[in-house]
């Protein structure tokens, strides 16, 4: 299934360039390339978490291949989804002779060769062993690096490097799967950041909700509340709605009123602090009630409850809960509408309090 982001929810593209990932070839798991949200300003720009990302690095197993006279086809598997990789032939895999000289130079060089030294023979074995070297079969390891794409509505990878990787003792793939969660920690799951006060009246709006975020965050945090719905802090906003920038081609009808905006922005900057993990709604209804994560006793008491009961089982006992099992756990019993983000704020709040100890990464044991 593919994301779509809509116009208003993507960084403009004039600010593409300052994020380090545009550039480069983005280590990602497969799973993720194939739910990107493709750009509607540019096709063929992606966003993982809003960073821009057209160029990745996929390391696989293949599971499936299809070769033309052009080019390869290669089901790439890492253990999360399989993706379609495009690898072009180069000219020398399209041809049987060595490039660069005719046959009868090859032979009068071979019988000229001191110590019986076979040059024809030599570069058909060159040329076997890189063409074997491209030629991968099912079951081999693979890395590709390329563009991604979207073709008959299916994500795959047009390929501008691809290798078989000779990993016998697996030090590849182990290196690979301890890498690539330190890059999703320190740079991916990181929230693209930029400063849009210098590029115009759309990137102000941008700045304006990464404030209105705050307000509301600095507010609920100062008057130590627990609960609230919308209209409780609405009028926290007010000051931004009365600087809002005003597009210099509007006339003075133009646009939503003040109350518009100012809704819009509330909800807008409610959603940010949800996607956080700072607020969440454990019943989603009419009747819009949001808590405070680390405010809320009872969503802290009910994590607490599933990681002191589930540190008794012999399968936990040692290296304690995992992450992902203490928040299955906890859609199950309590509600189904915590996210990790806010799991992991709580998380932090009980390991301060010395409610709970984390043994290793992302594993958790009551005290």
């Amino acid at each position: 299934k593919n994301i779509s982001l809509g116009l208003a929810e993507e960084p403009p593209s004039i600010l593409w360039g300052l994020d380090p990932l545009f550039s480069a070839f983005v280590r990602l798991y497969v799973r993720d390339i194939l739910q990107m949200a493709e750009s509607t300003q540019v096709p063929g720009i992606y966003f993982y978490n809003l960073h821009p990302v057209y160029k990745v690095d996929v390391l696989g197993t293949v599971v499936y291949k299809r070769e033309r006279d052009d080019f390869f086809c290669y089901g790439v598997d890492d253990g999360t989804a399989v993706i379609n990789c495009l690898c072009w032939k180069s000219d020398e895999l399209k041809t049987e002779d060595p490039p660069g000289m005719e046959r009868s130079t090859l032979a009068d060089s071979s019988r000229g060769a001191p110590g019986g030294f076979n040059l024809l023979k030599e570069l058909k074995e060159l040329r076997r062993t890189q063409q074997e070297h491209h030629r991968l079969e099912i079951g081999e390891l693979v890395r590709v690096r390329g563009k991604v794409k979207t073709s008959r509505h299916q994500r795959e990878i047009t390929a501008s490097i691809y290798y078989k990787v000779n990993d016998p003792v697996m030090s590849e793939q182990i290196s690979w799967m301890m890498e690539l969660p330190q890059l999703y920690r320190e740079f991916y799951d990181k929230r693209l950041q930029l400063e849009p006060d210098a590029v115009g009246y759309r990137h102000a709006n941008i700045n304006s909700l990464h404030r209105a975020k705050n307000m509301i965050k600095d507010f609920l945090e100062k008057k130590s509340v627990s609960r609230f719905r919308p209209h409780d802090v609405q009028d926290v906003l007010l000051p931004l709605i009365s600087a809002q920038p005003h597009s210099p081609s509007a006339g003075p009808s133009a646009g939503p009123s003040a109350g518009q905006q100012l809704r819009q922005l509330l909800k807008e900057a409610l959603q940010v602090l949800q996607d956080d993990g700072f607020v969440y709604r454990r019943v989603k209804s009419q009747d819009e009630v949001f808590l405070v994560t680390t405010r809320d006793k009872d969503l802290l008491m009910a994590v607490q409850d599933v990681i002191r009961e589930d540190s008794k089982r012999e399968k936990y006992a040692e290296k304690g809960c995992h992450v992902l099992h203490i928040l299955s756990a906890v859609r199950q019993r309590f509600s189904l509408n915590v996210s990790r983000a806010a799991l992991e704020l709580v998380l932090s709040s009980l390991e301060c309090s010395s409610d709970i100890i984390s043994p290793s990464d992302q594993h958790y044991i009551a005290v």
